[in-house]
């Protein structure tokens, strides 16, 4: 376990190894991104054009989400705009949509985006959210996702719902309560009912060091974690892969976590992938990590240096690594991304290689 812990200067210097990394080939496996309108808000980017700009390179898949809090902002009103107009830009440059309908999680920091007005009082920490102590939320939750879903039914551009965000775990380390399996299940059958012929996708994060598996093992065993839960409810299982990523920094050092090369997190991939090959689901990578996670919310993003948590080079390495031990036993219907955003934050600094790993990957996979 400690051969698990890296302490690291966070910020390295800029080289150009990305150029020479391996890339593994795709096979049928299909590319994309994941696209949060709040991030590139965040770093100080225009969402549109940020999306307009992704767009431009030659991937398959998009990943895009419905925020409760933004659709409804006050009670009674609906304004799915924003996400009318990213819809509509990635069907005009024929790509292929995911659209995470929540309700009460969804993809992007806070990950959480319950209205206020739907909520009385803070969810309970160390709590469990279940469809007996919150009816209203769940009803209120099952109106709203039935809405996008209907609203949005008759775009063939669309080839799946994801029903919440990690849906069973705790919310990051903010918060610890956690949704019950039946909340959730719920929300499935919300989705199912109102689109039959789409599928359903939950994902669920995959713990690539040992300190992190044993407390997600701990903190979920009452129901399991949200993999568990996807093999369950879902007809495709999301995978959240970050091989790396830091615990705290101490003046210029950052402790991080990194098991992505050991054999008891290689292991636990292999009965994931036994599992739902055995229950005949179909797999994909819904965060792939390819944007620094340090020991801040917004990743850092140094004149001249890259962050050790995710480097230009490891854009390409998480993707080869994880396209290759998933080849060894299943096949991976696509592999999203995560961190376009940042990518065009790094260009305007003016460094262009998080973009141009990204499109080696896209020219070279094939």
């Amino acid at each position: 376990m400690l051969t698990e812990f890296r302490v690291r200067r966070a910020a390295g210097a800029l080289t150009g190894s990305w150029r020479r990394v391996p890339v593994a080939p795709r096979g049928t496996t299909q590319l994309g991104i994941s696209f949060r309108p709040l991030q590139a808000e965040a770093l100080g980017l225009d969402p549109g054009a940020a999306l307009a700009a992704l767009l431009e390179y030659p991937f398959q898949v998009i990943r895009l989400a419905a925020y409760w809090n933004q659709l409804e902002p006050e009670p009674g009103q609906f304004r799915p705009s924003q996400l009318d107009r990213a819809l509509d830009a990635a069907e005009r440059a024929g790509r292929q949509v995911v659209i995470g309908v929540g309700a009460v999680k969804n993809s992007g920091y806070p990950e959480f985006f319950v209205p206020p007005h739907h909520l009385d009082r803070p969810l309970r920490e160390h709590s469990l959210v279940t469809p007996d102590e919150h009816p209203a939320l769940l009803d209120a939750a099952i109106a709203f996702i039935t809405r996008v879903v209907t609203r949005y039914a008759g775009h063939e551009a669309i080839t799946a719902w994801q029903v919440e965000h990690e849906a069973v775990d705790p919310l990051g380390v903010e918060h610890s309560w956690r949704l019950s399996e039946a909340f959730a299940a719920a929300e499935v059958a919300a989705v199912r009912a109102a689109d039959p012929g789409r599928p359903v996708l939950m994902n669920g994060f995959l713990p690539a060091s040992t300190p992190v598996a044993l407390m997600q093992g701990w903190r979920t065993r009452d129901q399991g974690d949200s993999l568990a839960v996807a093999l369950r409810l879902a007809d495709i299982v999301g995978l959240d892969v970050y091989p790396r990523h830091a615990l705290a920094s101490v003046g210029p050092l950052t402790v991080y976590l990194d098991g992505s090369g050991r054999r008891p997190q290689q292991r636990r991939r292999e009965r994931l992938l036994d599992r739902a090959r055995a229950a005949g689901r179909r797999l994909m990578v819904t965060e792939g990590q390819a944007e620094p996670w340090e020991a801040v919310t917004t990743p850092p993003s140094p004149a001249g240096r890259a962050m050790y948590s995710c480097r230009p080079e490891d854009v390409i390495t998480n993707y080869t690594r994880t396209l290759r031990w998933a080849g060894e036993r299943s096949v991976l219907e696509a592999y999203l991304f995560w961190g376009a955003e940042y990518w065009l934050l790094r260009d305007r600094h003016g460094d262009p290689s998080y973009l141009s790993a990204f499109a080696r990957v896209l020219q070279e996979s094939a």
